[in-house]
């Protein structure tokens, strides 16, 4: 091929990618946002906490109003990015008060609209590719104490947002059939033995001797971290007592060709993907309820099966 010819061919070549490059934007080869938050590279929601749930559509204003948006967690001061190229314009003022939280931006183009709420952006206007650092959280512990911190995410036209966040992941695999560890400080995943409460193992006596055990008590001290011992999907709140005491909360893991509940723990969301090894939440005040109790998070089987041998499998298996 001459020279001549070769250059005609990369011009029209160049010519046709030009044109598609046009019709299908960069952005939209990418069927979901990226990830919004730094240290939450799946998006992820918000679940519930005294202030209210984190989801589109959720209670606002005492039942009077709908959440137009979704929250996605993000720690005070992280970095946040943009989730898909386009143009900014700004500031946007949600609280209309001028708080410690009043500031976001609004990202137009890539065929999507979406306002980011409560965090502060390098710049108000010009052109932001995805992915690139586009500010930082704002202080939200600061006007809200003790809540769930979260950029505010909500679609320009409040449609929901929620299948763009999520990542587009492949079905949860099978994996090696081992449960990673579950508490921080019990690797082994150590089973409690017998205290004055009663024994932790599988089909110990319960309610003096007229029921069994259904679960085993998983050792974990009070306020420890709580890891997914397998990736599934999350489901709860679980409330195992029944009577709102310090310990009854729990969650339920579905997937991998598991379906486990984890009671007496406190997550950090009640529904969403979690991985195996991921943060699940922390460990509950049992010395509150039950002192003097060998503390412990209680694991249960969904189908009330003995979960010994899984959590034996953990052996060695370091978080």
């Amino acid at each position: 091929m001459s020279a001549l010819s070769l250059v005609a061919l990369v011009s029209l070549v160049s010519a046709v990618f030009a044109k598609q490059w046009d019709v299908h934007p960069p952005q939209q080869q990418h069927r979901h946002w990226a990830p919004i938050c730094s240290g939450n590279p799946t998006n992820r929601i918000r679940g519930c906490d005294r202030y209210g749930c984190g989801h589109f559509g959720a209670d606002r204003h005492s039942g009077k109003g709908k959440h137009t948006g979704v929250d996605v967690i993000c720690a005070d001061g992280a970095t946040v990015y943009a989730p898909f190229s386009g143009q900014l314009s700004g500031p946007i003022r949600f609280f209309h008060n001028g708080n410690a939280i009043d500031d976001g931006v609004q990202i137009t183009g890539s065929g999507y609209c979406v306002k980011l709420v409560c965090i502060h952006p390098i710049r108000y206007h010009g052109q932001i590719h995805r992915g690139q650092p586009l500010g930082r959280m704002l202080p939200m512990q600061r006007v809200f104490p003790g809540i769930v911190s979260h950029i505010h995410v909500e679609n320009c036209d409040h449609s929901d947002p929620t299948q763009l966040l999520t990542p587009d992941v492949p079905p949860f695999p099978q994996q090696d059939g081992h449960w990673s560890t579950i508490c921080s400080g019990n690797p082994t995943n150590e089973i409690r033995g017998c205290d004055r409460y009663g024994c932790g193992y599988y089909g110990a006596p319960r309610k003096n001797g007229k029921g069994k055990h259904s679960g085993v008590d998983v050792i974990c001290a009070d306020g420890a971290t709580v890891y997914a011992p397998f990736s599934g999907e999350l489901s709860g709140p679980i409330k195992f007592f029944h009577n709102g005491n310090a310990i009854d909360d729990g969650i339920k893991i579905s997937g991998s060709g598991f379906c486990v509940k984890l009671l007496c723990i406190h997550p950090i969301r009640y529904t969403g993907r979690v991985s195996k090894g991921q943060i699940l939440g922390r460990m509950l005040p049992m010395q509150r309820v039950f002192p003097g109790i060998t503390s412990h998070i209680h694991v249960e089987n969904c189908d009330h099966s003995d979960p010994t041998g899984n959590l034996e499998r953990g052996k060695g298996q370091r978080v």
